[in-house]
């Protein structure tokens, strides 16, 4: 760190403890030493001169103090909705929300979700566009339902009905939804929370009913008997998206072999063959009612004194030699076309079964390449069985336990437990089983239970995706997906769903419109019985199809038929409530828009709400609910691992913004520091957060913190009407740091553009850091801090900072806008902050987009050499030949003439701005042939500079001025014996008194 950025630093620091119009009094340099930075300092000399020098003032806090300050702005938007109504806003910009479960309090991966949605939103607010965001919350399902029966006692249970269920859920779902929207309102998220939508509204749900309808129509739902993901600890069906697969999970696998009954002619002489078979849930055994086998792949009968003659797959009898370690004696092989036909005997009971034609889904890759096949539990199975007229047996009941059908021996056991281990038993016990051991796999869990699902078949409502599933997939290349990948991975779930299960055996859901006879085979569904809910359910919500009899829900031509009805207790599926969101939000509200021109969530979301968003506005619309999709990844610890509370590594949102019981080490940071780690990182992908990012983190929040308020203290006299200097008159420095800015702002606006606001978060800190604070602002203190203070190089430099400060502020808006608001407010004048407009009553200054680059190649070979030239002083300072750079001079080694004419023109300038010592901030430069410079210690030469130029330090002729530092031969030869003739013209002109008072010089406290 230079002596110059110290000073800056410690500038800084000083404002908290003046309201003098100069607040600091310049330290010696010999004081600003690295050895001494940091230690308590002691008075020093006294300078006559300090209060001649104009510092920052601001009342722009160094530290954010977010705890007071953050609430004290989010009041003052809490008027901004009713002035930005007052505003013309042709261009609606719709961002639709992703509802969130309102089943507990959030986490770091709602902050995560709903900062980067605002961060969309606050930058389209500032293009100008009428942005409208209405937060939701899913308030169905059983995520909800089970935490109510959780703080229930179990005689509570045993009394409730579904009505004062679905009441004591309501209620939690409401008060869950208040406490969350208090979280999101200290995340500084901008929207309509006055207003938000739930899913337990009447008018979403008489909007859900309507999408089913419509869906029903078209001939898209139907009832039917098959297999599904069933959840034996929720006793309800899943969908897909319900289900996770977590690792470490391990089956029983068996292989097992079945006698044949009867056989094709390319097995006759082979009657005492058995069939092969490989399963990993023996518990589906009972419900054997066939074997499968590949058309197309050869089959062989081998024999073996341990297992018999059985038949497996060509390909797969090596293997299976060492797995059941013995050596097989190959008898034949046949296509397995010639397999298909003949009849086995099933080892439970008195059953035979066919060997079927399969499909592409048998393979070599594992097992026998038989498959054994319970078309009740496996959806090939259920395929496979249809095409040869199988029954679709499942003998297991809701709760996972094998029922009557099984047989008496199995009757009443858990199918994931004792019963799967009985059905082994049995295996064994009868001959058929040649080996039994552990297999690691993926295996579908239920997601609220966290317990083992299977694959039942039971009577359900679904939705034939077959019928639109080409529009579905047109629908998709028609949306930019953010990231690309995105697409690929909805189109993967999109081809491979035929028929989406929407009805669940849970009370707390809306219920499907639907009716049976007491036989419950025969069904009512119609048009008109549907309408009927519907207005129903608009009116009184869903709890009316508990509360109102079958007459009162039956339109009037049907009332008559109430006796032969019975109501269906189903309800939907909570994907198909939130996937009809732009029917019951988007579409019904006005100041919304249809077609959504953003979704944003989590990249699980291709399997759930994006995907059924998707299908049910295709098939009802004919279009997608969204323009643009975009998603994220989870957020993880430091080290990568999932956050949980057994390993201590959760991070709280609310402990990073509040602090938490040890503020030490847990500090206060506020929101801004948590919205600005979202920014950073790249979300497109899993994320990482704890202590040592957050600090890096706070890092970065504070330079740019820190340039701000430097940039708003020397802004304190400016009034643009008055002062500002014209674009044309500006010094080339000026108009330098002005092409820069434009760059970067044009940056912001891509990055912005892309939603890539990692992007935008570094070009900002490259130009306060690299530009700004290492640069402009460094050079710039002897204009602000010397001049006059209506002096031309003054107001020119005020007039960049003016328009770069602007810059910087809006750039940061979206993604920090508490700081940035607090940077607007403290630059209008007056303490009311009420009657002071907000930044984003504002709209996007283009118009700093719009600076030309001025003279790239002279500045970025003059930055290059004031690099070169700190790079040695640095040397230079360390061995004590210079304290301060203003005790320096240099020179530079030049044999190209041109460069050497144009650094010559920069050795004086009229206005002290463009003159070379004053960018370099030393006393003297000088140009010469390097040949004519001696290298030292002290000199990097022209191969291994930057700038390509020999540079040389040395120490400057003349004497120091107290009051600007430089080295000069003037010093004297005014009024004043200390300085320079252009301070003392200053003090001069500004009236100003030496005064007499001195005190004895003090050394930097031990």
């Amino acid at each position: 760190m230079s002596v110059h950025s110290v000073l800056l630093l410690l500038t800084m620091l000083s404002l908290l403890r003046s309201s003098s119009p100069f607040l600091f009094r310049p330290i010696s340099p010999s004081t600003l030493s690295t050895r001494n930075f940091g230690k308590k300092l002691r008075a020093k000399k006294f300078n006559p001169y300090a209060d001649s020098v104009r510092l920052p003032k601001t009342d722009f806090n160094q530290r954010a103090n977010s705890k007071i300050r953050e609430p004290q702005i989010q009041k003052l938007w809490e008027t901004l909705p009713q002035k930005l109504s007052s505003q013309t806003r042709p261009e609606s910009f719709t961002l639709h929300d992703g509802p969130p479960y309102a089943n507990g309090s959030l986490h770091i991966g709602h902050a995560l979700n709903k900062i980067l949605k605002d961060f969309i939103n606050r930058h389209s607010l500032l293009l100008g566009k009428n942005v409208n965001y209405v937060p939701g919350w899913d308030t169905h399902g059983l995520p909800i339902e089970l935490k109510v029966l959780q703080g229930m006692k179990s005689s509570e249970r045993k009394e409730l009905t579904p009505i004062t269920l679905r009441e004591k859920a309501a209620e939690f779902a409401r008060e869950t939804v208040e406490e969350q929207k208090k979280s999101f309102l200290r995340y500084g998220i901008f929207g309509d929370f006055e207003n938000p939508y739930l899913t337990l509204q009447p008018e979403f749900e008489a909007a859900q009913i309507k999408v089913f309808g419509e869906m029903f129509k078209e001939g898209h739902m139907y009832r039917g008997r098959k297999p599904v993901h069933w959840s034996p600890s929720s006793r309800t069906a899943l969908a897909e998206a319900e289900l996770e697969y977590p690792e470490g999970h391990v089956s029983k696998s068996i292989y097992v072999s079945f006698s044949l009954n009867t056989v094709t002619e390319s097995l006759k002489g082979y009657e005492d063959a058995r069939v092969a078979v490989w399963t990993t849930t023996p518990w589906t055994m009972p419900a054997n009612l066939a074997v499968a086998v590949n058309p197309d792949l050869e089959y062989s009968i081998v024999n073996s004194e341990k297992t018999g003659k059985i038949i497996v797959a060509a390909d797969l009898i090596n293997s299976l030699a060492t797995k059941f370690e013995c050596d097989f004696e190959h008898l034949i092989t046949v296509k397995g076309e010639e397999i298909v036909g003949s009849t086995y005997t099933h080892p439970f009971y008195s059953r035979t079964s066919p060997i079927l034609a399969g499909g592409d889904y048998i393979t070599t890759d594992s097992g026998t390449g038989l498959v054994h096949t319970a078309p009740g539990h496996g959806a090939e199975d259920y395929l496979t069985g249809l095409k040869a007229g199988l029954d679709c047996l499942s003998p297991v009941d809701d709760g996972g336990k094998f029922t009557e059908e099984a047989g008496e021996r199995f009757f009443g056991k858990d199918v994931l437990k004792e019963g799967n281990l009985e059905a082994i038993n049995a295996l064994e016990e009868c001959g058929a089983l040649i080996k039994v051991e552990d297999y690691g796999h993926k295996y579908p869990y239920d997601w609220r239970t966290k317990k083992p699902t299977i694959f039942r078949a039971t009577s359900q409502w679904f939705c034939s995706v077959e019928g639109f599933k080409e529009e579905a997939m047109e629908a998709i290349s028609g949306v930019k997906w953010v990231p690309e990948v995105g697409r690929n991975r909805i189109e993967s779930f999109v081809v491979g769903r035929n028929d989406w299960c929407i009805s669940r055996q849970r009370s707390w859901g809306v219920p499907i419109p639907v009716f049976y006879d007491t036989t419950g085979e025969e069904i009512l569904i119609t048009e008109e019985t549907i309408k009927h809910v519907e207005g129903i359910f608009k009116e009184q919500g869903s709890d009316a199809w508990w509360k109102l009899s079958v007459e009162e829900l039956l339109p009037e031509g049907l009332k008559g038929e109430a006796e032969k009805w019975t109501k269906g207790t189903d309800t939907m599926d909570v994907w198909f409530d939130s996937g009809s969101s732009w029917a019951g939000v988007v579409e019904q509200r006005p100041e919304l828009q249809y077609p959504a021109d953003v979704y944003l969530e989590g990249s699980d979301q291709h399997r759930g709400w994006f995907q059924s968003s998707l299908l049910t506005s295709v098939a009802s619309r004919g279009k997608a609910p969204y323009k643009t999709v975009i998603t994220h990844g989870f957020v993880l610890d430091e080290k990568g691992y999932k956050m949980s509370k057994s390993l201590g590594n959760v991070v709280s949102p609310m402990e990073v913004i509040e602090g938490g019981n040890n503020q030490k080490q847990k500090p206060a940071y506020g929101v801004d520091l948590l919205r600005l780690w979202v920014a950073s990182v790249d979300y497109s992908g899993d994320v990482r957060v704890g202590d040592g990012i957050l600090k890096q983190t706070f890092e970065s929040y504070r330079k740019l913190r820190n340039t701000a308020r430097y940039m708003i203290g020397n802004l304190d006299d400016f009034e643009e009407s008055n002062n500002k200097v014209a674009y044309e008159d500006l010094p080339s420095l000026d108009k330098h740091i002005l092409g820069v800015l434009s760059e970067v702002m044009k940056e912001v606006k891509e990055g912005y553009d892309e939603y890539d606001f990692s992007r935008v978060v570094q070009a900002l800190l490259r130009f306060c850091t690299a530009d700004l604070s290492n640069f402009y602002l460094d050079v710039a203190k002897d204009r602000l801090y010397i001049s006059e203070a209506d002096d031309f190089r003054r107001r020119s430099a005020q007039t960049v900072i003016s328009q770069v400060l602007e810059g910087v502020t809006f750039a940061l808006a979206p993604l920090l806008p508490h700081m940035a608001e607090d940077i607007n407010l403290n630059l209008q004048k007056g303490d009311d902050e009420t009657k002071k407009s907000s930044l984003f009553e504002k709209t996007w200054p283009d118009h700093l987009s719009d600076f030309a680059s001025h003279d790239p190649e002279l500045w970025s070979l003059v930055r290059k050499i004031r690099d070169d030239g700190n790079q040695v002083m640095e040397k230079a300072r360390r061995d004590k030949l210079i304290g301060s750079s203003m005790e320096a001079q240099i020179q530079i080694g030049i044999d190209d003439p041109k460069i050497k004419s144009k650094l010559e023109k920069m050795l004086t300038d009229e206005n002290n701005v463009d003159e070379l010592k004053f960018v370099f901030l030393i006393s003297q430069v000088k140009l010469t042939d390097s040949a004519n410079i001696e290298p030292d210690e002290y000199t990097i030469s022209s191969s291994e500079s930057s700038s390509k130029l020999t540079v040389k330090v040395g120490k400057a002729s003349g004497v120091k001025c107290e009051r600007c530092w430089f080295f000069d031969e003037t010093v004297g030869s005014g009024c004043e014996s200390d300085l320079c003739t252009r301070c003392d013209g200053i003090v001069k002109n500004m009236g100003f008194v030496k005064p007499m008072a001195q005190v004895a010089e003090a050394e930097p406290a031990a």
